[in-house]
């Protein structure tokens, strides 16, 4: 088993850069802002000789109230969990009452804990360290984290009384990605906490609790995941501060990053044009996809009737989407979720023959003939597959680059149709054939060159012998 690290501290005393620097990953927000970061944030660590998993939390101060006591509580968690403890502490704001309080804490669940002096540059790095051998912890490092310096030693320090990992150790699989988006404010924590069934991202009545994408891999009924909880987004003239952008940016980066994308909407609130906007990013990101209504509850049978009407109008784009109407809060409809999701994704990363392809092509052309373009038929000969998630199937023949957007339409649906793909988009790309008998090379490859000039070459010959 690996072990796990948790970084805990005041706020602001750099323990996003130390994760970011031991995971070598910019997963972390960073921001000279203090409490950025709220979630327990894991990520693998990389770069010393042994393998380790570490945990970003959010700052400790005691008192906390609101939004901050819920922070402080995924902190105690993460301490609860770790196998060691890193308490990060800043050394040009020297020591501080709530890093005696954390100490306490630590000394009552007997934690291995080991004192991280952070932000030494430029400073004398004894003067810096000095002040803390009051804490009465053993073990203290110097390191500036932004930097790198000193950040090596450590960590092969802390690790020095585990075993070397095993040749054979298998590497975790994180199982099917599944970014959980909408807007600010709709319940995406809450469902998340949910699927999980404990309370692992903050909750808060306010938007925006969760600022940074948090990736929470878990098993359930024997099969793995990674449930990625991502920050509310909002149309860009409402995104003001510089942090939130950063948290947009995330979110955007996790629905690239998933396999399947779970889009929340606030059923009370009905469909508005933010969610088909981040509908229509999902989209061009070629992710699977399954929607949820949330807050299902308690709405009256006239305001549930009108929200199924909404849906069919304004998402008969995405016709291919399961939807479910479910109740995070309550669990309402959750657990149905998972067969959507399953479904979606086993459809996005089916592979396809050439065979199956071009049969349900030739199929489609039968039933539905191509139309006529300068009074020539648009040829289509073959189809294959370009690629997986979303699947790409590209269709080769004469005058394809002119076929109007309605018929690849009618291609798409009729290979989704045949094929039983549920919950993914389908690609459909076209690839002209080259004419040999062009007199320009510029944009043809190099096998339809060779063959152009073979063409040419053969019609020399057969010129030469009829003189």
């Amino acid at each position: 088993m690996k072990p796990v690290i948790a970084l805990v501290g005041r706020p602001n005393v750099g323990k996003s850069t130390l994760f970011n620097r031991l995971t070598r990953s910019r997963d972390a927000l960073v921001a000279d802002f203090p409490g950025l970061t709220r979630d327990r944030k894991y990520g693998e660590g990389r770069g010393a000789s042994k393998p380790f998993i570490v945990i970003d939390t959010g700052g400790l101060e005691g008192g906390e109230e609101g939004i901050d006591f819920e922070m402080a509580s995924q902190s105690l968690l993460a301490i609860e969990e770790a196998d060691i403890v890193l308490l990060l502490v800043d050394g040009r704001a020297g020591l501080n009452p709530a890093d005696e309080q954390i100490v306490e804490h630590l000394r009552k669940l007997g934690k291995p804990a080991f004192l991280i002096v952070n932000k030494v540059d430029g400073i004398d790095e004894n003067v810096a360290v000095g002040d803390f051998y009051g804490l009465g912890i053993a073990d203290i490092f110097a390191i500036t984290a932004s930097q790198g310096r000193g950040v090596s030693k450590m960590i092969e320090a802390v690790l020095a009384g585990y075993p070397e990992p095993l040749a054979e150790e298998e590497r975790h699989e994180e199982g099917i990605r599944i970014a959980i988006a909408g807007r600010p404010n709709v319940g995406k924590s809450t469902l998340v906490n949910r699927m999980l069934g404990e309370e692992r991202v903050v909750v808060f009545d306010m938007p925006g609790t969760t600022r940074d994408s948090v990736y929470i891999p878990f098993e359930r009924h024997g099969k793995r995941y990674t449930l990625i909880d991502t920050a509310g987004i909002r149309r860009r003239g409402k995104t003001t501060q510089t942090v939130e952008k950063f948290s947009v940016v995330k979110s955007l980066t996790a629905i690239q990053d998933a396999n399947v994308v779970v889009l929340v909407v606030d059923a009370r609130d009905g469909i508005v044009e933010q969610d088909l906007h981040l509908l229509g990013y999902v989209l061009d990101a070629g992710r699977a996809l399954v929607i949820a209504l949330n807050k299902w509850d308690g709405m009256d049978l006239e305001q549930k009737k009108k929200i199924k009407s909404d849906i069919r109008r304004r998402f008969s784009f995405v016709d291919f989407a399961a939807i479910h109407f479910i109740s995070a809060l309550h669990g309402t409809g959750v657990g149905d979720l998972y067969q959507s999701i399953e479904k979606a994704y086993e459809s996005a990363k089916r592979k396809l023959s050439t065979n199956q392809l071009t049969r349900i092509l030739q199929d489609a052309v039968l039933d539905h003939a191509p139309p006529m373009i300068n009074g020539r038929r648009i040829k289509m000969k073959y189809a294959h597959a370009g690629g997986q998630n979303p699947p790409v199937i590209v269709i080769h023949g004469k005058q394809t680059d002119k076929l109007p957007d309605h018929y690849k339409r009618y291609l798409e649906k009729t290979f989704r149709h045949v094929l039983k793909l549920e919950g993914t988009p389908v690609r459909i790309e076209m690839r002209a054939d080259a004419n040999p008998y062009t007199e320009h090379e510029q944009g043809l490859t190099g096998q339809q060159v060779a063959q152009k000039r073979r063409i040419a070459k053969n019609r020399k010959a057969s010129s030469a012998r009829d003189k």
